[in-house]
């Protein structure tokens, strides 16, 4: 298991980020959530299998398609509380 903190910046908020986050991590039986901070970036709680994660993470580089992504910080992060992907009240 790996469970992984992502900060997306560039054009990522108003392009449906969080929603194909959502779909792309449940895709993946990936657990955590997703939401837009007040500075402009998406943010992000990954967590399950190191390979699924890994996939997930390079797809996050991409977005979906109105989206440009310039970066990802990306740390370690402890695994969330509950099973399940969700987006969660902005920051």
């Amino acid at each position: 298991m790996k469970s992984l903190h992502l900060l997306i910046s560039g054009r990522v908020q108003r392009v449906w980020y969080r929603d194909w986050m959502v779909s792309e991590a449940r895709a993946r039986a990936i657990d955590g959530w997703v939401r837009n901070t007040a500075d402009g970036c998406v943010e992000a709680l990954v967590s399950g299998e190191a390979a699924c994660v890994d996939r997930l993470v390079e797809a996050c580089r991409g977005g979906p398609e109105r989206a440009c992504v310039s970066g990802i910080a990306i740390s370690p992060a402890a695994a969330p509380d509950q099973p399940g992907f969700d987006r969660i009240a902005d920051a």
